[in-house]
């Protein structure tokens, strides 16, 4: 693994082949988030204060979340779906950054052992592969002290409809949303990962089937 770059300048890596469902994804996710991070957004603010040094996302997306970082951090963005990477550019003039995109999964950080102050993830670790092997690449990149903030729609509670719902609808979801896993325990994983202190709270949002959401941070 190596370090981050030195230079500020933008980076991307060759991308990946990515289907037209990638790009349809892409588009509908920048038009439509807006409701949800009216939602969210005083959430967002309380997680996202404080923020200094490297910062490293997972799953940026669109970028609505660059709003929040501040202009003497260095961001750098973990985006595997390349059609996503126009949609971040843009938010980052809005927003008056200077970022870096690579184009790789959660699962491989492009960053070197303890040279991360803060990771974030939103609406991301429903549709990784292995969020296990997420967590512990987050561990891996934090430094001492550092900090994982997360903000994530998770399964319901054991034995309630929704959670049978969520269960039910799982293998159509994961089709139309990009490999979302609707009925995903993030929250208990997020617990096991070997976090010195996680925390977070427990909440819901009028969105049907991902109505169960949690956000908060973990520390290494």
């Amino acid at each position: 693994m190596c370090a981050l770059n030195s230079d500020r300048t933008s980076f991307t890596e060759t991308p990946p082949k990515a289907g037209f469902g990638k790009r349809i994804h892409a588009w509908l996710l920048a038009r439509c988030a807006v409701r949800y991070e009216r939602m969210v957004a005083e959430r967002k603010r309380g997680l996202f204060a404080g923020l200094r040094g490297n910062i490293l996302e997972i799953g940026p997306g669109a970028g609505p979340n660059l709003v929040h970082i501040p202009k003497d951090c260095r961001w750098i963005g973990v985006e595997p779906n390349p059609y996503m990477h126009p949609y971040l550019r843009k938010a980052a003039e809005r927003a008056g950054l200077r970022i870096e995109i690579r184009t790789l999964v959660a699962e491989k950080l492009p960053a070197g052992d303890e040279t991360i102050d803060t990771v974030v993830s939103t609406l991301v670790l429903c549709s990784v592969r292995d969020p296990e092997m997420v967590l512990r690449e987050i561990l891996r990149v934090l430094r001492p002290g550092g900090r994982f903030i997360f903000l994530e729609h998770v399964a319901a509670a054991q034995g309630t409809r929704l959670r049978k719902i969520q269960r039910i609808i799982r293998p159509v979801w994961r089709r139309l949303a990009d490999g979302c896993h609707p009925d995903r325990d993030t929250g208990l994983v997020i617990e096991r990962a070997g976090f010195g202190l996680v925390h977070y709270e427990n909440f819901r949002l009028p969105l049907g089937p991902v109505s169960t959401q949690i956000a908060g941070f973990a520390t290494k």
